[in-house]
Protein backbone atom coordinates (compact mmCIF):
# COMPACT_ATOMS: atom_id res chain seq x y z
CA UNK A 1 0.00 0.00 0.00
CA UNK A 2 1.22 3.49 -0.80
CA UNK A 3 1.69 5.42 2.44
CA UNK A 4 3.18 8.58 1.01
CA UNK A 5 4.53 9.74 -2.32
CA UNK A 6 4.70 13.49 -2.74
CA UNK A 7 5.34 15.25 0.55
CA UNK A 8 5.28 19.02 0.93
CA UNK A 9 8.32 20.83 2.34
CA UNK A 10 6.18 21.87 5.30
CA UNK A 11 5.27 18.26 6.10
CA UNK A 12 8.91 17.24 5.69
CA UNK A 13 9.92 19.90 8.23
CA UNK A 14 7.31 18.59 10.68
CA UNK A 15 8.60 15.03 10.30
CA UNK A 16 12.21 16.20 10.66
CA UNK A 17 11.33 18.02 13.88
CA UNK A 18 10.22 14.68 15.37
CA UNK A 19 13.79 13.37 15.35
CA UNK A 20 16.21 11.20 13.42
CA UNK A 21 14.07 8.08 13.87
CA UNK A 22 11.56 9.58 11.38
CA UNK A 23 13.74 11.38 8.82
CA UNK A 24 17.13 13.00 8.68
CA UNK A 25 16.39 15.75 6.16
CA UNK A 26 14.27 18.89 6.23
CA UNK A 27 12.04 20.43 3.57
CA UNK A 28 13.30 20.61 -0.01
CA UNK A 29 16.12 18.17 0.84
CA UNK A 30 13.99 15.03 0.42
CA UNK A 31 13.24 13.30 -2.84
CA UNK A 32 9.62 13.16 -1.68
CA UNK A 33 9.25 16.87 -2.44
CA UNK A 34 10.11 16.23 -6.08
CA UNK A 35 8.09 13.08 -6.78
CA UNK A 36 11.21 10.91 -6.68
CA UNK A 37 10.45 8.79 -3.61
CA UNK A 38 7.63 6.77 -2.07
CA UNK A 39 6.94 5.09 1.24
CA UNK A 40 5.00 1.83 1.06
CA UNK A 41 3.95 -0.96 3.40
CA UNK A 42 2.60 -4.45 2.75
CA UNK A 43 -0.91 -5.59 3.64
CA UNK A 44 -1.25 -8.93 5.43
CA UNK A 45 -4.61 -10.40 6.38
CA UNK A 46 -6.17 -6.97 5.88
CA UNK A 47 -3.66 -5.21 8.15
CA UNK A 48 -1.07 -2.66 7.14
CA UNK A 49 2.36 -3.83 8.35
CA UNK A 50 4.50 -0.72 8.90
CA UNK A 51 7.41 -2.42 10.70
CA UNK A 52 9.27 -5.58 9.89
CA UNK A 53 8.52 -7.27 13.22
CA UNK A 54 7.81 -10.76 11.87
CA UNK A 55 9.22 -13.06 9.19
CA UNK A 56 6.34 -12.42 6.78
CA UNK A 57 6.92 -8.64 6.94
CA UNK A 58 10.70 -9.12 6.65
CA UNK A 59 10.21 -11.15 3.48
CA UNK A 60 7.78 -8.60 2.03
CA UNK A 61 10.22 -5.75 2.62
CA UNK A 62 13.19 -7.77 1.27
CA UNK A 63 11.19 -8.49 -1.88
CA UNK A 64 10.36 -4.80 -2.22
CA UNK A 65 14.05 -3.97 -1.93
CA UNK A 66 15.11 -6.59 -4.47
CA UNK A 67 12.52 -5.45 -7.01
CA UNK A 68 13.39 -1.77 -6.53
CA UNK A 69 17.09 -2.47 -6.98
CA UNK A 70 16.43 -4.54 -10.12
CA UNK A 71 14.79 -1.39 -11.51
CA UNK A 72 17.88 0.68 -10.62
CA UNK A 73 16.24 2.36 -7.64
CA UNK A 74 17.54 2.82 -4.10
CA UNK A 75 15.93 0.92 -1.22
CA UNK A 76 15.99 2.46 2.25
CA UNK A 77 16.44 -0.98 3.81
CA UNK A 78 20.14 -0.84 2.89
CA UNK A 79 20.80 2.44 4.68
CA UNK A 80 22.44 2.62 8.13
CA UNK A 81 19.17 4.33 9.13
CA UNK A 82 16.93 1.48 7.97
CA UNK A 83 13.77 2.63 6.19
CA UNK A 84 12.38 -0.63 4.83
CA UNK A 85 9.31 0.85 3.16
CA UNK A 86 11.18 3.65 1.36
CA UNK A 87 12.09 3.47 -2.34
CA UNK A 88 13.57 6.31 -4.36
CA UNK A 89 15.22 7.14 -7.65
CA UNK A 90 18.97 6.58 -7.46
CA UNK A 91 21.36 9.49 -7.73
CA UNK A 92 21.79 12.79 -6.00
CA UNK A 93 18.76 15.02 -5.69
CA UNK A 94 20.56 17.89 -7.45
CA UNK A 95 21.47 15.70 -10.44
CA UNK A 96 17.97 14.22 -10.71
CA UNK A 97 16.36 17.67 -10.65
CA UNK A 98 18.85 19.00 -13.20
CA UNK A 99 18.20 16.03 -15.51
CA UNK A 100 14.44 16.42 -15.18
CA UNK A 101 14.64 20.16 -15.87
CA UNK A 102 16.80 19.59 -18.96
CA UNK A 103 14.47 16.84 -20.23
CA UNK A 104 11.38 18.99 -19.70
CA UNK A 105 12.88 21.98 -21.48
CA UNK A 106 13.62 19.90 -24.60
CA UNK A 107 10.02 18.61 -24.77
CA UNK A 108 8.35 22.04 -24.97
Amino acid sequence: ALLEGYRSAERQDILASRGNHITRVSGNQSKHQFGLAVDVAPLHDGRLIIQNQDEWANEAYRTLGQEAELLGMTWGGRWSFRDYGHVEMSGSLATLIKTRTARNSTHH
